[in-house]
């Protein structure tokens, strides 16, 4: 499926020939990059939306952060705090249930459009009235398609004022603010794209509708993605014109793209590719760990998973120093809980090892002594395949038959959110850096019903937890700092034990870089991966 921007009289000019040729580039390397464009190799094939109130994707992440503002933003050099974007100020009222924004003056979109709080309004009771996967993150806070438009609302032009249902900590709140979903869309310009009272949804799939330091220009899934300075933009405009993302699934090609020139930055590179750029002249390797946690989900509609002893058996069939040192050696690091280091709560405890002759015991105690048969649904990237390989060969060993079942990442992640999965095996990054944003989907699952409204991982993987639900509810609502950190703790082991999930390693992004690119980071989520600061010498 082809899918692409329709901008109207506004085309790539300027970009179009840069674009052709360096899709086109085969053979000897060209020339360089363009001076004014920053071209990134990368495997985005899971984007499935851009809309913000929609997109639940850690590809999207990367491209609703550097295209869309939001009242409040993740300090990338403290993950503790937040810092203002759009919001020049706020307060919390006494008893903990009002938030007041002053919005900062003279804001445009892209579009021309002002930014008021009347779009800040518009942005939260979209998300909610849609809900759309990353609606919970607002609908936590009792927001409804009935009370939204009351609870979430511009007061006048400059003001915009949130009420929720319960005295949470306010760092909680806040927090939230900073997830894509609370990205502010330009209203005028989405009422204009509006089709059955869709709230622009379908149009906003594929536009772009936002206020942020760069535009997107162009999206064709699975083959490029780009991204234009906003000249619009309120702060400091962006140092490029142009940013371009190549889709390259193969780590060899991305290194081979890199050391050609015809790519300015290498996203997918796998240990042995990693290496050889390190040692290489001109270029070099940039890397930050993440609120990114890999994870294999089992789903408890299957019978045989579905029992406790195949769970933990399924714990010790995996290799876990043997990927570690080799699959993922700088790519990650082993970590068996769900919340990420650096994060309130984190515990750091890895009790499971491969143990052949324990998974057994487990397996015949579950009366399956000759092993069972199962499916694993696979991102057909690296080193996603080869832990698969690893897995379905430690599997063998125990008698575990697994059939991999290989896809891109809008395949697997459509058939995992409809729970018709065995296995899944992929990632779960942070929407907002407090521990309940990886509490809230791994251990609470308010309605275990194929139609429920918060579809958590527990709810994807059909695990039905009314009391680790409450106690999860109760963690955010806890507002001494050390108590909530020990109820985090608690939820931790509580899943390690029992949870159906296999908890494998927290990410350490890295990305090979040509030496003539300046000021490239990678910050600590999938949102904060900033291309606007970036610039050429």
């Amino acid at each position: 499926m082809r899918m692409m921007m329709n901008f109207g009289r506004f085309r790539i000019l300027a970009a179009g020939a840069a674009i052709s040729a360096i899709m086109m580039a085969t053979g000897p390397a060209w020339t360089a990059t363009p001076q004014d464009t920053l071209v990134i190799a990368w495997a985005f094939d899971d984007i499935i939306t851009l809309d913000p109130a929609e997109s639940f994707e850690l590809s999207t992440g990367e491209i609703l952060g550097n295209g869309y503002d939001r009242l409040v933003r993740l300090d990338i050099n403290d993950t503790s705090k937040v810092v203002n974007d759009i919001a020049e100020s706020w307060t919390v009222s006494d008893d903990g249930l009002t938030y007041t924004f002053k919005i900062k003056p003279d804001l445009k979109f892209a579009s021309g459009n002002p930014v008021t709080a009347e779009d800040v309004a518009f942005s939260i009771q979209r998300a909610v009235k849609l809900d759309k996967s990353p609606a919970f993150i607002l609908t936590q806070f009792g927001l409804t398609p009935d009370n939204v438009d009351e609870k979430a609302k511009a007061t006048d032009p400059a003001t915009f004022v949130l009420t929720v249902d319960q005295s949470y900590a306010p760092s909680f709140v806040i927090n939230c603010l900073t997830a894509d979903v609370g990205s502010v869309v330009d209203k005028k310009l989405v009422m204009e794209n509006v089709v059955d009272n869709d709230y622009g949804n379908a149009w906003l799939k594929t536009h772009y509708a936002g206020s942020g330091p760069m535009k997107i220009r162009d999206w064709r899934a699975n083959e490029i993605l780009v991204l234009e300075r906003n000249d619009s933009y309120y702060d400091d405009k962006a140092k490029l014109t142009r940013v371009i993302y190549r889709h390259v699934k193969e780590s060899a090609t991305q290194r081979l793209l890199l050391e050609k020139g015809d790519v300015d930055v290498a996203r997918n590179l796998n240990p042995g590719d990693m290496e050889a750029v390190s040692k290489e002249e001109g270029m070099s390797l940039t890397s930050k760990p993440k609120g990114t946690i890999y994870y294999f989900g089992l789903n408890q509609k299957n019978e045989t998973l579905a029992k406790p002893e195949v769970r933990e058996a399924l714990k010790y069939l995996i290799d876990y120093d043997a990927i570690g040192a080799t699959l993922i050696k700088g790519l990650g690091e082993i970590h068996q809980t769900f919340l990420p280091k650096g994060m309130l709560g984190e515990l750091d405890e890895k009790p499971y090892n491969l143990d052949v002759d324990k998974a057994k015991e487990l397996l015949e105690k579950a009366g399956l002594k000759d092993g069972f048969s199962v499916t694993a649904d696979i991102r057909s990237i690296q080193p996603d395949s080869g832990i698969a390989e690893s897995v379905q060969q430690t599997f063998a060993k125990a008698g575990v038959k697994l059939e991999i079942i290989q896809g891109d990442g809008k395949q697997t992640l459509t058939k995992y959110r409809a729970r018709n999965h065995d296995i899944y095996y992929g990632q779960w990054g942070v929407d907002y850096w407090d521990p309940h944003s990886n509490a809230d989907t791994f251990s609470s699952n308010p309605d275990n019903s194929d139609d429920a409204s918060s579809k958590t991982l527990a709810w994807r993987n059909s695990w039905e937890i009314p009391e680790l639900t409450k106690e999860t509810k109760e963690a955010v609502l806890e507002r001494d700092t050390e108590k909530r950190a020990e109820m985090y703790r608690d939820l931790q082991k509580k899943v390690l034990d029992t949870g159906p999930f296999i908890l494998l390693y927290q990410q350490t992004e890295v990305a090979g870089v040509r030496d003539n690119v300046v000021d490239y980071k990678l910050g600590p989520s999938f949102s904060t991966n900033y291309v606007f600061n970036v610039s050429k010498k």
